[in-house]
């Protein structure tokens, strides 16, 4: 694939594309078993996809601490990311 035209680099475009399958998936799902709103630990009434879209942004959020706090890879923030949303999504 030839991402010149953006100047992405592949990573940059799988990670892009994992979020459109991501939201995609959400989609389908949502058609096929409508949810609705539950309460869990986050202070609102939430749906699966609220609760997708709060964990994502909680983990830009935990990136972008990880980067201002630390020198190290991003791997553990990835790790500490992936659980976060885990949580909200399951428990939110």
């Amino acid at each position: 694939m030839d991402f010149q035209w953006m100047a992405w680099t592949m990573p940059t475009a799988l990670f892009f594309i994992g979020i459109a399958l991501m939201l995609t998936a959400m989609t389908v799902w949502e058609v096929l078993s409508p949810t609705a709103e539950t309460k869990g630990f986050l202070p609102m009434r939430t749906t699966r996809g609220d609760r997708l879209f709060i964990g994502l942004l909680g983990s830009a959020f935990l990136h972008l601490g990880w980067l201002a706090a630390t020198d190290s890879t991003l791997w553990g923030a990835l790790a500490v990311s992936l659980v976060w949303t885990a949580l909200v999504i399951r428990f939110g």
